[in-house]
């Protein structure tokens, strides 16, 4: 059955590009409404934007989101890579400004306040997208792609000059608590020299880089404390991954694999799922599968520690 949250969940925290102080409250919200997000800063015209492939803004370093009527939020793939995740599929999610707190850069404190809230149960089953034919794009030495499984599986591969990171691999099926044990506190990152840059264009102003990102500084990782994983910055692609997925609006069924894929490269690629004929049908999830999808079981003790 479909499923959404409890009570309301809130979260309070800064913008990583905007530099912006942000309240965002995860609400309840019927079945067969997918995710929703609600400028509560904005009383005139249409302030709902819908979590949906095709309402995707370009941005390389983020996801954003945008309606008819110009009205975005942005870096909104954290929170839906968390949602999805915990085997969230309905929630309204109201903002008061244009961008998602990027917390401490992972999904983690999501996680958290999902699980801790718990979800009800609605009395609807969950539909989901099964892939019936392979779907490619590339851009350059980047590839995205889909084909057909029997659950959500990701498989992602990482190259980076700078020695702390180089090449990585790693193969995962999201079902019931992986994403929570495997992904969900591995942080965004990035290499000093593009925080400098970014922040002498007015970015990445949400706090000290060292709090929300592991930061890179060739050989060295410059962030305290370290890295949570010796693949953490592969492990969060596969998060954004997720996040980006979720676009699908219903649960995705199939076998993504991204080879230095980011957002953009991802929303080509549901942009091809979704028009190429025959490539996708919709499905009734019988018990069976449903027990197979993202967050199905998923307790408390299974969410990492971080010290």
């Amino acid at each position: 059955m479909q499923t959404t949250l409890k009570t309301p969940i809130v979260f309070t925290g800064w913008g990583l590009h905007t530099g912006r102080l942000a309240q965002l409250t995860i609400c309840p919200a019927m079945a067969d409404q997918g995710f929703w997000f609600c400028r509560t800063d904005i009383s005139v015209g249409n302030n709902l934007v819908q979590a949906r492939w095709d309402a995707v803004q370009p941005s390389s370093l983020c996801t954003t989101l945008a309606n008819k009527d110009g009205v975005t939020v942005s870096t909104v793939e954290h929170l839906l890579a968390a949602l999805v995740g915990c085997g969230v599929h309905n929630a309204l999610i109201e903002i008061d400004g244009p961008e998602v707190p990027i917390l401490d850069g992972s999904a983690l404190a999501f996680v958290r306040g999902l699980v801790r809230c718990g979800l009800r149960v609605l009395s609807v089953p969950v539909h989901a997208l099964e892939v019936l034919k392979p779907v490619s794009i590339m851009s350059g030495n980047s590839t995205a792609t889909l084909v057909p499984f029997d659950c959500l599986r990701i498989d992602f591969q990482i190259n980076f000059d700078d020695s702390a990171i180089g090449s990585q691999y790693k193969s995962l099926r999201l079902v019931n608590s992986s994403f929570a044990r495997e992904l969900c506190d591995s942080r965004t990152f990035c290499c000093k020299g593009d925080i400098d840059r970014m922040q002498a264009n007015g970015k990445a102003l949400g706090g000290s880089p060292g709090d929300n990102a592991v930061v890179f500084d060739g050989a060295l990782v410059a962030s305290p404390g370290g890295l949570r994983h010796p693949d953490e910055p592969l492990r969060h692609k596969m998060l954004d991954a997720v996040g980006d997925l979720a676009l699908a609006g219903v649960p995705l069924i199939g076998h993504y694999t991204g080879v230095r894929a980011g957002h953009s490269l991802t929303n080509r690629l549901l942009n091809k799922l979704f028009t190429t004929s025959g490539a996708t049908r919709m499905i009734t999830c019988d018990r069976r599968i449903t027990e197979r999808l993202p967050g199905f079981g998923l307790v408390w003790e299974e969410i990492p520690v971080v010290v």
